[in-house]
């Protein structure tokens, strides 16, 4: 992209969910390096000041909010904080997310629960606190979903369900809002080399070759590969680009 051109951020305002590490990381850091100025979002306040003070400088310590996604309060006060530190919001991209290898018939109520509002229910609060203001300014939502959201996987039931809904969730906003300026699409990738894949930890006796099934026969992408795909549909180059799922998977998918 050129950065006087179409796919510039100068001027616009970008709030990145997961921005502590991987995939939200490399996000805020290529919008960055775009002209955006970033408000980031993640669980661990620490890790994410530290994120931000890297990717930006040391005034973006404060542009940035410690917030649990599963809450819906949370989320209304993260919208209503990048708001009231940077004045408006053009693009909220949803990555933040949660993948935990489970048996189905263990899975506990609570651990159904909290796939779901991690993985499915934080990009939906997250966009209704955003709507109003990307709205006004013509803004945009790009949505990580995963190829969990096109397939199914292995020991993955609640995860599957939420990346799936997160897919419908997109295409269902998109023609809500054909009408309007407000885009919407979402990008499902594969296996990246970030601390939910680095840390993963197999269940006692899941079929090895059944979770291998996800895998890509290019094997593991980088995350800036990923953080590409996602800041072209956030950008002017992608204007015409609306209620698209865009897989990103080293040809997996294929």
């Amino acid at each position: 992209m050129d950065d006087t051109g179409q796919g510039s951020f100068a001027g616009k305002v970008a709030l990145v969910t997961g921005a502590s590490s991987g995939l939200g990381r490399a996000v805020a850091g290529l919008l960055t390096d775009r002209g955006a100025t970033v408000f980031g979002v993640a669980r661990d306040g620490d890790a994410l000041r530290r994120a931000m003070i890297e990717i930006a400088g040391p005034d973006a310590a404060g542009h940035c909010s410690s917030t649990d996604i599963a809450s819906p309060e949370g989320c209304s006060a993260a919208v209503r904080s990048c708001v009231s530190a940077l004045g408006g919001l053009d693009v909220l991209v949803n990555v933040a997310g949660a993948h935990v290898l489970r048996h189905t018939a263990e899975v506990t109520d609570d651990e159904w629960a909290r796939d779901l509002a991690v993985n499915l229910n934080g990009p939906f609060f997250l966009s209704r606190a955003a709507l109003p203001h990307l709205l006004e300014r013509g803004g945009n939502i790009v949505n990580v979903a995963s190829i969990a959201g096109l397939e199914g996987q292995a020991y993955s039931a609640g995860y599957c369900a939420a990346k799936h809904g997160l897919v419908g969730l997109t295409r269902a906003m998109a023609l809500e809002f054909t009408g309007t300026a407000l885009r919407v699409n979402a990008v499902c990738p594969g296996g990246m080399m970030t601390p939910q894949v680095t840390n993963f930890a197999l269940p006692d006796g899941v079929d090895v070759e059944l979770v291998m099934k996800t895998a890509s026969p290019r094997g593991l992408m980088e995350p800036d590969d990923v953080a590409k795909m996602v800041v072209f549909l956030a950008s002017g180059d992608a204007s015409a680009v609306h209620g698209a799922v865009y897989s990103v998977d080293n040809g997996k998918m294929a």
